[in-house]
């Protein structure tokens, strides 16, 4: 059998989700969390794991009855067909990926500055940002051997990592500084942090995309999600409790760039600050690598073209030769316009957006693809109260980003109704495999 027509196995496709998740968030917004959520970091990680859970219930009803590489925006023109809303909610998946480019540029310069002991200010920020985005673009215009393959090994090696400052970590456990604080601003900044690290486990999304590609994807789509989630969930706690317990928050904040290779010099040292910054550094670009060159690739083709080929093979790269050049620059553009933070928040507001129309897309099709309505029902009303809840936060907060927030919506839906008019592009059911 030849390579490219080789299928996921349960635990590959587990290991990409995962590789995804864990490079999107542990490395990057740690930091932030710590500054919103404070010693309540574990029991945030918590709460979106719930939310994602919650999310995840709709994605393997759906995946186990529609595979499609196109995702979520599959299940979607299942349910309500092909129109601008549809339309829109594609190019948003894009700028999901897009976003996501900059969370990581911004996550990737905040570990790399302070490792080459280089001036931490706008313009290296800056440069470095400009400059590792720009790498993998041109790594992709090249094209990329065997990623997939390296994807599981890449995410061993994460996990080492992680799993040795976890289990140093909590030997040299202060127990105090782990304790909840249940001050009413304490448990309402853990809300808050939940909203925008419900972003942690949007990795999951990734397993419906390759889900055409996935052995027997009716039985392992579902298994592979919520397996991942778990993974996933088990780690984040284990290195929030290991990060808080061993650093004073105060400090923990202060170092909020870099917050998870400070964490581990009281007990690793500086050995511990060398190996956790380098780790930072291979995850992020992993999880970048897989973003411009598997993601946004699918997403980009959507947005454009509303149509997929019925086995859009990861290694045919973008259909029009200027998607990879947008995405990119774009991606570059939203790093330097906002902090870390606003980048969190706005990627948080957009997968919640696409989240909340899969839920529904669920419960139109309940009785086609199974599941029990009264879930349905309440992870939509949970999945929408915190997307209300973010807004709210960064209204009170920061309402650059609030704009950026509701720019990002109205723009997207703006361009589609013109795009539709004059390219007169409609969605095929290209998208669905026929079984």
């Amino acid at each position: 059998m030849e390579l490219k027509n080789k299928k996921l196995s349960l635990w590959e496709a587990v290991s990409m989700a995962v590789g995804v998740m864990i490079g999107a968030s542990i490395f990057s917004i740690f930091g932030v969390g710590a500054k919103i959520a404070g010693r309540n970091l574990p029991e945030t990680f918590i709460l979106s794991g719930i939310y994602a859970l919650l999310v995840a219930y709709s994605y393997t009803k759906l995946g186990a009855k529609i595979v499609s590489n196109a995702g979520p925006i599959a299940f979607i023109h299942k349910a309500i067909g092909d129109n601008i809303i549809t339309g829109a909610l594609s190019i948003l998946l894009w700028m999901s990926y897009v976003i996501s480019i900059a969370l990581f540029a911004k996550g990737f310069a905040g570990y790399f500055l302070p490792l080459i002991n280089a001036p931490i200010n706008t313009f290296n920020i800056a440069i470095t940002e400009i400059g590792i985005v720009a790498f993998f673009t041109a790594l992709n215009f090249f094209g990329s051997k065997a990623v997939g393959r390296a994807e599981f090994f890449i995410v061993l090696v994460k996990l080492l990592i992680l799993g040795l400052f976890i289990f140093a970590g909590l030997i040299t456990i202060h127990p105090s500084y782990v304790i909840p604080d249940l001050a009413p601003s304490a448990v309402s900044g853990m809300i808050f942090a939940s909203a925008i690290f419900f972003l942690s486990y949007m990795g999951f999304g990734v397993i419906t995309n390759a889900s055409e590609h996935i052995e027997n994807p009716k039985k392992n789509v579902p298994r592979a999600i919520f397996i991942s989630i778990l993974i996933v969930m088990f780690v984040y706690v284990g290195v929030a409790i290991s990060a808080i317990g061993n650093l004073p928050i105060d400090e923990l904040i202060k170092a909020s760039e870099n917050a998870l290779a400070v964490a581990a010099k009281p007990f690793l040292g500086n050995l511990g600050f060398l190996l956790i910054s380098i780790g930072a550094l291979f995850s992020i670009s992993s999880a970048m690598n897989a973003t411009i060159y598997g993601g946004a690739n699918v997403a980009y083709s959507l947005a454009k073209d509303g149509e997929l080929p019925e086995f859009f093979e990861r290694k045919v790269w973008f259909k029009s030769t200027e998607g990879l050049y947008i995405t990119s620059a774009l991606g570059v553009l939203f790093a330097l316009l906002f902090n870390m933070e606003g980048v969190a928040s706005i990627t948080s507001a957009v997968f919640m957006v696409i989240y909340l129309f899969v839920i529904l897309s669920h419960y139109i099709l309940i009785d086609e693809v199974g599941g029990r309505k009264e879930i349905v029902i309440f992870s939509f009303i949970v999945v929408l109260g915190v997307f209300l809840l973010l807004l709210y936060y960064q209204w009170i907060t920061n309402r650059f980003v609030f704009y950026g927030i509701i720019a990002t919506f109205i723009g997207v839906l703006i361009f589609e109704i013109i795009y539709r008019k004059v390219t007169k592009r409609t969605f095929s059911n290209n998208m669905y495999v026929k079984s």
